[in-house]
């Protein structure tokens, strides 16, 4: 995947379209607490819990991939299906859904139109069936 940082199903953010300049990951791990007579409640773990991506970056659309990224992000999760993600180097991270698309806009020229474009897209990983 040359010139690729990561591809969400059909998009790609790259230097040329959307480039994140931040990325952060959080996972849960679920623990149920069974009551116990006399002791504290001991900790049983029932799996593995939410995990979720967060991308922030920053769109000069004047300068490469025109005005319309943050509009190809919002097609891609209005479909309504877990995309595919995969990293520049390959790898597979599995299948993620678009839980929301934050976007605003700063710098603009004489048109309205503006020269600089800045979003937050987060998604969680979808839970497969194993």
């Amino acid at each position: 995947m040359i010139n690729i940082m990561m591809r969400l199903g059909v998009f790609n953010f790259s230097i040329n379209t959307a480039a994140y300049q931040a990325f952060s990951r959080s996972t849960a791990y679920r623990w149920q607490a069974v009551e116990r007579y006399g002791k504290l409640p001991a900790q049983q773990y029932t799996g593995p819990g939410d995990d979720s991506i967060t991308l922030s970056g920053d769109i000069y659309p004047d300068y490469a991939g025109g005005l319309h990224q943050i509009d190809n992000m919002r097609t891609e999760a209005g479909k309504g299906q877990p995309l595919i993600l995969v990293d520049g180097n390959g790898y597979v991270w599995g299948k993620w859904c678009i839980q929301s698309i934050e976007e605003s806009k700063d710098t603009f020229l004489s048109n309205g139109v503006a020269r600089k474009m800045s979003f937050t897209l987060k998604m969680t990983r979808y839970g497969e069936d194993a």
